[in-house]
């Protein structure tokens, strides 16, 4: 019996290694990805006493070449459709940044009414990904896949 048991354990220890070590790898990425550029960032680095260590505690995160926009600036109309209709937007790019967002066409079944807050969605996420509306998961599928056209189109190659 403590042959299995041993078992056991080793086989719940590599599960739970294994869980441990892809969530650390999946945020690890949002973090350096949410890293601003010339933002300050505190670094902490164990200093084994070489001064040049305790130089990296602090500094600013620079990029090495020119900042490059994502999108190209205008107003682009984007399709979603599906099984229980379509939804057509009108996404305005400014200075990189989605400053608008506005449901041009709403051909779907359940009323406009359902999904008049995600355009606010986008503005604050600056992209296509939005909350769920419960009752309505169709047309809100169809509005992300409209933004998502929109934004498509307005990116830079």
């Amino acid at each position: 019996m403590a042959k299995m048991d041993k078992k056991w354990i080793i086989l719940c220890s590599t599960a739970i290694a294994a869980i441990y070590t892809a969530g650390y790898v999946s945020t690890g990425d949002q973090a350096v990805a949410s890293i601003q550029p010339n933002q300050q960032v505190q670094m902490d680095i164990p200093s084994n006493g070489n001064q040049s260590n305790q130089n990296w505690q602090s500094g600013n995160v620079t990029e090495n070449s020119q900042s490059h926009s994502i999108y190209q600036d205008g107003i682009y109309v984007g399709m979603g459709s599906n099984r229980r209709g379509s939804i057509e937007v009108t996404v305005t790019i400014q200075n990189d940044k989605i400053t608008d967002v506005e449901i041009r066409n709403h051909n779907m079944h359940y009323p406009q009414y359902y999904t008049d807050g995600l355009p606010d969605e986008v503005l604050q996420s600056q992209s296509a990904r939005v909350q769920n509306v419960s009752g309505a998961t169709y047309s809100t599928d169809a509005f992300k896949d409209a933004v998502q056209d929109a934004l498509n189109q307005a990116q830079i190659s």
